[in-house]
């Protein structure tokens, strides 16, 4: 063999090598499906019980994103991940923080949260999700509230409390963050909880919760599979599945990553909500806007995350930048589509030819797009060549 066949042939195996190191992520985000047009879902948490302002920020929420439509005429929607009860701090002081109460959703002192939700699901800019029966998990609270004159003061306040002022680990509901690293909880005392959960979800909004969110996207296998029997079809997740809160109160203990498509072994589809837009922690329109560009080459969608609170401390910047965001997200991408996730996790399982691209050309500019989220690929390919080869895919037809 002449030298240049033989240099050739050492390239395409070093190729051949690198992709077949990679080849797993690789496969996966090949199967991960590619979207037909742009859309975007803007997440937001935290909304229910709580502080009784929500209702005037909920309806002031409804009233701009009926304003902000698609070329299909939809308004933009925003979830609402429920939150179904805070505590009763007078009921828990008389206890001295021995016992736990609850104030729920259903309580005559959220008749006006409730009437906002309620409206702006009507005009089909909110779409409840389950966020879960309350944002902490009640013993682990009643056990910090011991050595823990914040967290004993929060449990008693006499009015709605605000979750966000709890410290980080015990807004999980998922594990008890009492001491840390965080402890387990048992299968069955989470089957229960959820079941009681989805039985209040189901109450208030007349239908099984179809989309769960965890809190502080911290949960495990025995959550998915009672979401799953409480009928949940979609949950959202960062990518990956954080288990514990480590001994630093992070979310740690990941043991499984997943892309949009994917499905738990209980049943229920993935979605992946990874672009962030807090305008109240001085995130910019741009940010939204960007995000969305991205996943849009990826053939993703753009799940947004926003919270409740930035409705509530920044109001009138927040609901500024929200919109400023969504028009200008229009701008970019004129063929963009607004969804609610279940809308968008029943396509995706259904293999809707409306929203799923089958064509070859699109597929492949999307997978590659994909490619440099993979940690190591884009150095190596970069180091060996292959990228050259990789980025003629990246044009779309």
């Amino acid at each position: 063999m002449t030298i240049p066949v033989i240099a050739l042939a050492a390239i395409l195996l070093l190729w051949a090598a690198v992709l077949l190191a990679f080849a797993t992520p690789l496969a996966a985000r090949w199967r991960e499906p590619v979207l037909r047009h742009p859309v975007l879902i803007i997440e937001s948490d935290d909304w229910g019980a709580g502080p009784l302002q929500q209702a005037d920020a909920l309806t002031r929420l409804t009233g701009t994103l009926q304003g902000i439509r698609d070329r299909c005429g939809r308004p933009a929607v925003m979830t609402l991940g429920v939150i179904l009860e805070v505590p009763d701090g007078p009921r828990i002081a008389a206890t001295h923080c021995t016992e736990y109460h609850a104030l729920p959703l259903a309580d005559p002192r959220f008749d006006a949260v409730r009437a906002a939700v309620q409206a702006g699901i009507r005009s089909g800019v909110f779409a409840p999700q389950l966020h879960g029966q309350c944002h902490y998990w009640p013993p682990a609270l009643l056990a910090a509230a011991q050595d823990n004159l914040v967290v004993r003061d929060w449990l008693t306040a006499p009015d709605p409390a605000s979750t966000e002022d709890l410290p980080s680990p015990l807004q999980s509901r998922w594990v008890d963050a009492s001491c840390l690293p965080s402890r387990a909880l048992t299968p069955a005392a989470i089957q229960q909880a959820i079941a009681t959960e989805a039985a209040d979800y189901q109450a208030l909004f007349g239908s099984a919760p179809q989309v769960a969110v965890a809190t502080t996207f911290v949960w495990n296998e025995a959550v998915e599979a009672a979401w799953a029997q409480a009928g949940v079809e979609a949950i959202i997740t960062p990518g990956r599945r954080a288990t514990c809160r480590n001994g630093a109160g992070q979310p740690g203990c990941v043991d499984a990553t997943m892309l949009t498509g994917g499905r738990s072994l209980a049943g229920p589809g993935f979605l992946v909500r990874d672009v962030y837009f807090e305008p109240a922690l001085g995130h910019v329109p741009q940010r939204l806007v960007d995000g969305l560009q991205a996943r849009t080459r990826q053939g993703r969608a753009c799940l947004v995350e926003t919270h409740r609170f930035n409705f509530l401390q920044a109001p009138d910047a927040s609901l500024a930048a929200l919109e400023t965001g969504l028009r200008e997200a229009l701008t970019r991408c004129p063929d963009l589509r607004f969804a609610a996730p279940i809308d968008l996790a029943r396509a995706i399982r259904q293999r809707d030819p409306a929203w799923i691209e089958t064509r070859l050309k699109p597929r492949l500019a999307a997978w590659r797009a994909r490619l440099d989220e993979i940690p190591r690929f884009r150095r190596l390919s970069q180091l060996s060549g292959l990228a050259l080869p990789l980025a003629l895919l990246g044009g779309r037809a």
